[in-house]
């Protein structure tokens, strides 16, 4: 089978052909993209589209490379021998797999979201680099190896705030999510609010890419965050005549909240609002 996208989520051709590449050549596929633009969701609809479970890893800046594969509790495997509980000489029973161990022992071949890499120590994809490769680790408490008996299909994401090493960059398929344009836009946002008429629906995206263009904004609003913009100015009843005939000394949209997400950017609408108030007055 191959991903085609699905009806809750509008795939580019290029991103089809990159999910079906990495799935043939059996190597991760590393997503980069602004944040907001459906990198992880990504991972969701190619494991229901494709009839796969999903095995997702969240990481963090604390996160280790091999918590990922498991961990051997050695304090408290400590404190039960010194309480005598029964089963202490088993050093199975103090071994927690990892996600990449449930992904490689799954009895179906999953899919695997490692998710915002880049969040990580700078050596954690280095670490992953034979266990992703070969598709097995050792665990040296029991000195067994652990294979993937159906290999995962891997999807790694990473919202580029930090570069990742070279060697595993060459072990990946990448593919860099563009900002949907216009009408890619407009398919997605009619997935979601079908009923939405189609002038308040060019007013809205308007307004959204305009907010998008404005130079100097920090933190440009992303397809999440339109998608919520769209749904309080349904839930307010504000139609495209009030969208479209804004006031233009006041420059913030209405419901700003839902896009602009720092002071810094609304400081900067502020400010453009005044400049435009006093050159109106001039």
């Amino acid at each position: 089978m191959k991903f085609e996208g699905t009806k809750d989520y509008i795939a580019t051709e290029d991103l089809r052909v990159a999910v079906n590449a990495a799935i043939t050549l059996e190597r991760p596929l590393l997503i980069k993209g602004e944040p907001g633009t459906g990198k992880t969701v990504l991972a969701h609809e190619v494991a229901g589209a494709l009839g796969h479970d999903l095995i997702t890893w969240h990481i963090k800046s604390t996160t280790k490379a091999h918590q990922g594969l498991y961990e051997y509790d050695a304090v408290t495997r400590l404190r039960d021998s010194q309480l005598g509980v029964e089963g202490v000489k088993e050093v199975r029973n103090y071994i927690k797999p990892g996600k990449l161990w449930e992904a490689f022992k799954a009895k179906e071949r999953v899919v695997l979201l490692i998710d915002e890499i880049d969040k990580a120590d700078i050596e954690f994809p280095n670490d992953l680099l034979l266990e992703l490769d070969r598709m097995e680790f050792f665990v040296y408490e029991t000195g067994e190896t652990i294979a993937a008996d159906k290999r995962p299909i891997v999807i790694i994401t990473s919202n580029n705030e930090k570069e990742l090493p070279d060697a595993f960059l060459r072990r990946c398929f990448f593919h860099y999510i563009k900002f949907p344009d216009t009408d890619t836009m407009h398919e997605i946002v009619d997935v979601h609010f079908p009923k939405l008429k189609d002038r308040m629906l060019r007013e809205a995206l308007s307004v959204f890419y305009e907010v998008r263009d404005v130079p100097g904004i920090k933190k440009k609003p992303s397809t999440s965050e339109l998608l919520d913009w769209i749904k309080l100015l349904l839930n307010e009843d504000i139609d495209e005549t009030t969208l479209r005939e804004r006031d233009p000394s006041k420059l913030i949209p209405p419901l700003h909240g839902a896009l602009l997400k720092n002071e810094q950017d609304i400081h900067l609408f502020e400010r453009l609002a005044f400049m435009n108030r006093r050159d109106r007055n001039q």
